[in-house]
């Protein structure tokens, strides 16, 4: 038999081609696409057409979230008539809570039981939330599902987090339910404030030489009355907070380097981190997961500039290793020409220079198949070393439906399954989430025991 692509009929070929597509033509096909999206999103909406979060069980709660028998859970909830006692669907059948009340839960088997058991995870008193960035420009490497499925396991860990999409895209706000407008309601006004707000000083710098200032246009004006809690937005995790982002962030990438032509001292990787310290949002927050574009663009620098970790999800292939590296490579040629840059002022007027510097780096391999990539993941260990999370996550059937029912593995009710599939399918994201928590805690109590040697 010929190959299918051997005597292929000109006419029939013109028979089957639709017109030719004008700019028009993108805007039907978008059209479409929102269409399906919406209806696609639909299927985790409630009736006000909010997404919610399920409720989890004795057996969950007990099994992954607060390491105690069930039959103690249980007495110690007679015994407590005034904590959540959950519900049942059926009568004497299994009790059933909210994530809400697992938290209250927590708490009071934090304060009255076991000193020796882990009801509530570490968090060193005093320090500021910990960024965690997670980037490549290579897509299709599980940037955005690794990053969410950290931030939820964060939450049912007990951590309060917030999220921020500075993906265009938009994909990690469609997960958490998030209802993003325009720009002004993305990371955009803080970044037009941040220059705004320096504008401002240099214009006062200029009147005060007797110069004329260099006029505010409306949109920086308006963004001076923007703060960070303006963009955040409540999700249906109770302790998962949202900045989110559409498809207008994206002209960030062409407004900043105009803002950055005019200003020319204007650091704009500082942005994201100031407008987040001088609002107060890193008090408020324990983990804050920064999901970047898969370009290293503006939204990204600032991203990654703001991060006190960095995490570079990868496949275990050849090309996706080559991508890999080639991304490692740019970041230093990035920051190390904003370091030179920076610091050759800061030598002429005898400043302190400046350098980048994050907590820690990992890549991670994600979508990992241990029959087929074992040793291309080893040969990987090899040369990346530490810098290689040990840790690959496998690829497993709770994905591709928590992909079509755009959630995450965490949203899952494992009645759809049975109790060994589910626990099977969590254990890799439990595990992954495992070694990024021992990464936090390690970063976390390296800066306490700073902090305590600097008090001392």
């Amino acid at each position: 038999m010929l190959p299918p692509y051997f005597n292929i009929d000109p006419d029939a070929a013109l028979a089957e081609l639709d017109a030719p597509v004008s700019s028009a033509g993108f805007a039907n096909i978008a059209g479409a696409c929102a269409q399906g999206r919406n209806d696609l999103a639909s299927r985790g909406l409630n009736a006000e057409g909010q997404k919610t979060l399920r409720l989890f069980s004795t057996w969950e709660i007990t099994r992954y979230l607060i390491p105690v028998a069930q039959a103690h859970f249980r007495r110690v909830l007679k015994a407590n008539p005034d904590l959540p006692q959950g519900t049942s669907e059926t009568e004497g059948g299994a009790k059933w809570f909210t994530l809400d009340e697992v938290l209250r839960l927590r708490a009071h088997f934090a304060q009255e039981g076991s000193k020796a058991k882990e009801y509530l995870p570490y968090r060193p008193a005093g320090l500021p939330a910990k960024m965690v960035a997670v980037a490549n420009f290579k897509g299709g490497v599980g940037k955005t599902s690794t990053a969410a499925h950290l931030a939820m396991s964060a939450a049912l860990d007990g951590y309060k987090v917030l999220v921020i999409d500075l993906d265009s895209q938009g994909s990690m706000t469609s997960i958490f339910g998030g209802k993003v407008e325009d720009e002004w309601q993305t990371m955009f006004p803080l970044l037009a404030r941040h220059y705004a707000e320096h504008l401002q000083s240099d214009n006062q710098r200029r009147v005060d030489r007797g110069e004329a200032p260099v006029p505010m246009d409306d949109t920086l004006t308006e963004a001076l009355g923007v703060g960070t809690r303006d963009l955040i937005q409540s999700t249906h995790w109770p302790n998962i907070d949202l900045i989110g982002a559409q498809l207008n962030l994206y002209w960030a990438e062409f407004q900043i380097p105009v803002w950055r032509m005019a200003g020319r001292g204007w650091k704009l990787w500082d942005a994201l981190t100031d407008r987040l310290e001088a609002d107060g949002v890193l008090d408020s927050y324990d983990l804050i997961f920064i999901d970047t574009p898969p370009a290293l663009g503006y939204l990204t620098i600032n991203g990654l500039a703001a991060a006190d970790i960095l995490l570079v999800p990868l496949g275990a292939s050849f090309l996706e290793f080559d991508s890999t590296g080639r991304f490692f490579d740019m970041l230093h040629s990035t920051f190390a020409s904003i370091e030179e840059g920076e610091n050759i002022a800061a030598r002429a007027l005898g400043r302190p220079e400046m350098a980048f510097e994050w907590d820690a780096v990992r890549a991670v391999l994600t979508r990992h198949d241990e029959s087929q990539q074992a040793e291309l993941a080893a040969l990987m260990q090899a040369y990346l070393g530490k810098t290689l999370s040990p840790h690959r996550q496998g690829f497993t059937a709770l994905i591709g439906q928590a992909g079509e029912q755009v959630s995450g593995i965490y949203e899952a009710d494992y009645r759809d399954f049975n109790r060994e599939t589910y626990a099977r399918g969590r254990e890799t994201f439990d595990a992954t989430y495992a070694a990024f928590k021992k990464l936090l805690l390690g970063v976390w109590r390296r800066d306490e025991l700073a902090q305590r040697e600097a008090a001392e």
